[in-house]
Order: C-alpha cells, then structure tokens, then sequence
C-alpha cells in the first residue's frame, strides 16, 4: 500500500503536545514520527491498541458490555468517575456529564498536584503562553528542573533556543540559569548554576522575594544566593520561571511549599519587571481534564455530586476516598497506564468499569473493559498544551471504537434506565 502522511498531528506524550509532527502511515501502522522527540516516538510508537471488550473477564459483545457497566453503575451507592489520560476534551466532557447524572465523584490525576492548585487559587498566579515566553523571555531560570528528562522539546521549541520578537538571536539573546535543589538540577546547558541546599529551598525563594519587594535581608549564604538571583531577575526585561508541577522524581517532601513560594516570586517580580511562572505538565490531556471540570463545574479536579451540584474536595479526592473504602463503583475512562499507582491498586479492590486505550490490558483487572483509540492517534477532537491553550487532534490510524462514543453510548443507557 502507498505511504500516507499526516501533516501537523499533535502528540500528547508530555505536556508540551507538539502540533508540528508528521506521522507517515504505512497500511495500519505507523512507521515514523517525524520532528518526535523520544518521548513522542514511544507515544505514537507504531500505533497498535488491543481491540478488546471484556466483562467478567470473558469477551462479550459491546452492547452486552455496556448494559453490564450500565447497571453496575445504577447500583452504586457511592460511584467515583476518574478522567484518565489519553483521550480528547470531547470525551472527557462526555464523562462529567456521567458523574453528574450519577452524583459521583469526579477526578483525575491533578489530585497529585493539589497543592500547585490550591496555592495558585490562594494568590493568583502570573503565567502565559509557551509562544509569549518564546517571543519575550530573555532570562530564564529552570528551578530544579531539567526539561531534557520528561519535556524533551520544551527547550527548542519555546523557552530558550527559537528566536523571538524580543529575542531576535535566539539563545543567544538569553540567559539560562540552573537551580539545582538537591538532586533536582536544572538544565544541563546553562551559562550559570546555582546550588541551594533542599532545606534552604523555600527560604531562599522567600528571601528572593524579599528583595524584590525592596527589604533588607541578611548576609548569610542562603541571603547571598538569594541576593544574586533576585538581581538578576531585576535586571532582566522578561524573565521565565520554569519548573516542573508533576511530582518530583526525587520525591522532594518541600514540592508543595515550592509551589506556593515560586507563584508568590513571580507574582512579586511583576511589579520591577516582567515575570511568567511557567508549570511543565505531564501529557495525555491533562491540562485538558482540567479545563473541562472546570468549564463544566467550576472546579479542575475532585468535584463531588453526591449532594445534586458540584462542591470542591481536593482534600478528599479519589485516593483519598478509595483508601477509605468508601468509593463502591468506578467508572475510569482513559488509558490506565496513566493512573497514578496508589489510584491503581486502590481500583483493583473495588468493582471498575474502564473505557480508554488499552483498557483491557489494565493491571487491575476491570469487571468491564472496552478498548479505546488513543486521541490523537486514532481519534480527533481536541487538547490542552500545559499552558491551557486548545489543539486540535489530527488521526492518523483508524482504531478501535472511539472513546467519545462509548461514552456517550453508556451515558444514554443509564438515562434509560431511569426513564
């Protein structure tokens, strides 16, 4: 068969989500990714899924499948809807509108980043886009976090290498400078590193906003180190804070009051100069999720209808309420391959309906399963990049039953069977 080729799809394999990759199709396979970074390759990989649909374990039909997951969830006291990875914001959409009908509890994997949340929603947060930061940034900090780890193309696309308006020479019309906290070292390639202690961390970033606020600070170490970034920051015209909003690959115990301490700098450095606080995202549309809870409730994560309308639990979220065994029907929709592990194995002791991408292949055994595409590999529709701007997703494959569809199918039956 002739080769087809794809111009502009997205991938979804980090926060990122590249909208410049050529995918070049060979029959019903992909065989090359074009402008892909390692991370993208693995993600489009050669565009296989399993095209399963199980309940009980055994193979069934999709009507059967989904009448078992309809009654299940019916019959749920206290049913839990959990927005995977890996599927578009129209599917995701498709599923709040399930937790509200069913006065679940709605979350996602931003319960793992909570404190980020709560703190931005506390004060405020000074952000922008990827492109604004492209066009402006002359000096940018990487904040105990190197982007070449799980953001590959970060770097060449947007944050340091490309020309900008305000940065007519590319890279060399900034300056890069590394923190490294611990074990968490910022970029490889700066013109300048700076070692601060994880103890010292939140102190030094609480110092450094001192001194940009015009107050005396001491003399010790920490002070000194304080001191000469903060300058720094002051003397530039745009400056670009990045760090990384996942959880810490280190496990660092201080992630949440780092947070909270980088959104109060920035915010503090938008008065003297130009300030954007830019959190990198893991991929699979979460920034999507996000958006869509948002738009559709009010809150981006751990939304609860038990009582008809949506309230906020982000103190008591997925984890929290499987780890009590209080969740007694889960709805997950999205690739489980992308559920943060403590989720998973909390799944596995609890009755699990999973639609997504290779659902059939989750390791915790869902009553039903039904495989999905993957979006924007098999299905359209749209994503989040982790600056909240909206994609469109380009297929290059057809797949298995596309996840929206499901969905909505599910949704339509337990309408149905309250009728």
């Amino acid at each position: 068969m002739t080769k087809r080729v794809v111009e502009h799809a997205t991938c979804l394999g980090c926060g990122c989500a590249c909208d410049d990759i050529t995918v070049v199709v060979d029959g019903d396979r992909i065989v090359e990714a074009r402008n892909s970074c390692a991370l993208g390759r693995a993600w489009f990989a050669d565009g296989s899924v399993p095209r399963e649909t199980r309940a009980g374990g055994k193979p069934v039909a999709p009507d059967v499948a989904l009448g078992d997951a309809a009654k299940l969830l019916a019959r749920a006291e206290r049913p839990l809807v959990y927005l995977a990875p890996d599927i578009s914001c129209e599917t995701q959409r498709a599923a709040v509108a399930i937790a509200d009908r069913l006065g679940a509890l709605l979350d996602s994997p931003t319960g793992e980043i909570a404190a980020g949340i709560l703190a931005s929603q506390r004060r405020g947060r000074a952000g922008a886009t990827l492109g604004e930061i492209r066009q402006r940034a002359d000096l940018v900090v990487f904040w105990g976090v190197d982007p070449a780890d799980r953001y590959p193309r970060y770097a060449s696309r947007y944050a340091v290498d490309p020309a900008g308006l305000q940065a007519p020479d590319g890279r060399k019309s900034r300056r890069v400078v590394a923190v490294d906290v611990g074990p968490s070292r910022g970029a490889a390639d700066a013109d300048e590193r700076v070692a601060i202690a994880p103890e010292h961390e939140v102190d030094a970033l609480a110092l450094m906003r001192a001194v940009v606020l015009g107050r005396a600070i001491g003399e010790d170490a920490v002070a000194r180190v304080a001191t000469g970034l903060a300058t720094r920051m002051l003397h530039a015209r745009y400056v670009a804070l990045v760090h990384d909003a996942e959880p810490s690959p280190h496990g660092s115990p201080l992630h949440a009051d780092r947070t909270e301490a980088l959104i109060a700098l920035a915010q503090a450095l938008n008065g003297p100069a130009r300030c954007a606080l830019s959190s990198l995202r893991a991929g699979g549309n979460r920034s999507g999720a996000d958006a869509v809870a948002t738009w559709q409730t009010g809150f981006p994560f751990a939304v609860d209808f038990a009582g008809g309308y949506p309230r906020y639990r982000p103190h008591a979220g997925a984890a929290v309420l499987l780890a009590r065994r209080e969740i007694d029907v889960a709805l997950l929709v999205g690739s489980p391959a992308g559920v943060p592990q403590a989720v998973a194995a909390a799944l596995g002791q609890v009755t699990t309906i999973a639609i997504g991408p290779r659902a059939s292949a989750a390791p915790f055994r869902p009553t039903v399963a039904i495989d999905t595409g993957v979006a924007g590999i098999h299905e359209g529709g749209t994503a989040f990049r982790m600056d909240d701007l909206a994609l469109p997703l380009r297929p290059a494959l057809s797949g298995p039953a596309v996840a929206a569809d499901v969905v909505r199918a599910l949704a339509a039956r337990l309408m149905k069977g309250r009728s």
